[in-house]
């Protein structure tokens, strides 16, 4: 029936995005969601240009970054995912996720995410540890960067500021910008009130 997979999935998420009254979150997960996936690349892949020109302009498109599991995030890289796809991205990111290898956690400040981010994405979802417990310092320190990216956007003359905070160099950070291992400290200092607190809680 369709001349390609990008065509049939773009009529199938089409139709159920309508069907649902156009709700204003509809998230779409494309087959090819980060750029190591992409053949030969975002920009040039017939898969993610169909895509950008068949689905509708309300529903968001999920984007991973360069891997499955990105270490780094820029922003040349969400212009040229932007560009193909018509929209700015989702991005789902997989920077703590662990269920490829439960025997390893990660606990490290959120880093590897340049400055200035915000205003090329639709929105950020973080994909967790499996552990509860081992998620509090992704969260909080995700936290820390939302709301350095805030004051970025709010202060657009901080928004050119040097990568190399955000890209896990805390030294020589300027005032406002996002310190991974300010932030990790700030989290471990929570964490540690949070497991306090919870010591103290009758039954426990």
């Amino acid at each position: 029936v369709f001349p390609s997979l990008a065509q049939a999935q773009a009529s199938v998420a089409n139709e159920v995005y309508r069907e649902l009254g156009q709700p204003s979150v509809f998230l779409f997960c494309p087959t090819e969601y980060c750029s190591s996936l992409c053949s030969p690349s975002p920009s040039k892949s017939c898969y993610l240009l169909t895509l950008g020109q068949e689905l509708l302009p309300g529903i968001g498109v999920i984007w991973t970054g360069p891997k499955v599991v990105s270490q780094e995030l820029s922003a040349t890289l969400l212009e040229e995912v932007e560009g193909v796809l018509r929209r700015r991205p989702v991005i789902w990111d997989n920077l703590y996720a662990n269920d490829y290898d439960c025997r390893r956690v990660f606990l490290g400040p959120y880093t590897g995410r340049a400055p200035g981010l915000m205003p090329g994405l639709r929105g950020l979802l973080l994909n967790p540890n499996c552990e509860l417990q081992a998620n509090f310092i992704p969260i909080h320190t995700l936290g820390s960067w939302f709301q350095s990216e805030l004051r970025s956007c709010a202060h657009p003359d901080h928004a050119g500021m040097e990568s190399a905070a955000a890209l896990g160099d805390s030294q020589g950070t300027q005032e406002g910008s996002y310190s991974p291992q300010e932030a990790l400290e700030l989290a471990l200092l929570d964490w540690v009130a949070e497991i306090n607190r919870q010591a103290l809680e009758p039954g426990r």
